[in-house]
């Protein structure tokens, strides 16, 4: 089982916990009081900007992964197949100007730019993430409900998944070029239309109290926390609604082994990395240790088991 490994990030790089939570109590009191205060600065990359939002109220009350580990261990193959290429290839990626497309079965298919977006109504959800590669953090994410996006289109009753793509841009994204490549571009991926108007499910566009960095899926990525991480599509250009199920890039190449759910299921394990516990990055325990045991669907079941009623599992992993 691969394992995760410390970054070689000196402390004094890393945002205090302190601060970040100071921080959070003084956007928490001015959404409570309705009026806008000047939030202590914290270090941005040349593409960030802080972010004002309400609390989603959504938090596991579990540690919160170290930023510096957030956004330097990550899978996001356009900039690179190792953990750290993303942080250290996606510098000329340009997130702004940017819109998504969201058509299909739907009665007013539109065009949405970074204000439309976030003028949903910005809240930070803090999730469980889970990796199928059985390591995992918790993020303090920022986005909007993909279910107030999907009524702005309304869809047609015929719509039953979603589907969407990534951004293509070889001349930013070294990861997309060259002869030998890992995935198909785009990078597709897909929900039924009930799993994408869940109240959990947001389209985010920040963490960290600041705009998304180009590692982590800058500007919009899916966030769907009961599902492994490779569901979550980043930099996303377009939205679809379909009739039929649609193509997922990992289900497409290796579709014994990535299931079109990908529900978090500690009963089934993947080929390479069993998923009965998970090792979570950032944090302390015994001994060094942070291997935990895994939580059906993420600990998100009380919210989210009901989608799957009746559905065997193991067949629709």
């Amino acid at each position: 089982m691969r394992r995760y490994r410390p970054t070689a990030i000196p402390g004094s790089e890393i945002t205090p916990e302190s601060s970040y939570f100071g921080r959070r109590d003084i956007l928490r009191m001015a959404a409570a009081g309705g009026f806008a205060l000047a939030a202590p600065s914290l270090a941005l990359s040349a593409s960030q900007t802080e972010l004002q939002f309400t609390p989603g109220g959504y938090d596991p009350k579990e540690e919160i992964t170290p930023e510096a580990d957030a956004t330097s261990y990550n899978n996001f193959y356009e900039f690179g197949t190792g953990k750290a290429d993303p942080a250290a290839n996606s510098g000329d990626f340009k997130p702004r100007p940017w819109s998504i497309k969201v058509d299909g079965l739907v009665n007013k298919p539109a065009e949405f730019d970074l204000d439309a977006l976030m003028a949903l109504g910005l809240e930070e959800r803090i999730y469980r993430m889970r990796c199928v590669e059985a390591w995992s953090m918790v993020i303090p994410w920022i986005g909007v409900s993909l279910a107030s996006l999907i009524e702005k289109v309304e869809p047609q009753g015929s719509a039953k998944y979603v589907a969407f793509e990534t951004v293509v841009r070889p001349a930013e994204m070294p990861g997309q070029s060259g002869i030998f490549q890992p995935l198909n571009w785009p990078y597709v991926e897909g929900l039924r239309l009930d799993e994408a108007r869940h109240p959990l499910t947001i389209l985010s566009m920040g963490m960290y109290g600041k705009t998304l960095p180009n590692q982590n899926g800058a500007p919009v990525r899916l966030v769907t926390p009961w599902k492994y991480g490779f569901k979550g599509i980043k930099s996303i250009v377009r939205i679809t609604l379909t009739e039929e199920q649609p193509a997922s890039t990992w289900n497409q190449i290796a579709p014994g082994e990535y299931g079109f759910y990908a529900n978090v299921n500690p009963a089934v394990d993947h080929p390479r990395w069993s998923q009965a516990t998970e090792n979570r990055v950032g944090g302390g325990g015994f001994f060094g240790s942070n291997d935990r045991p895994t939580l059906p669907f993420n600990g998100y079941g009380d919210e989210v088991a009901s989608l799957y009623a009746g559905m065997d599992l193991k067949a629709n992993f």
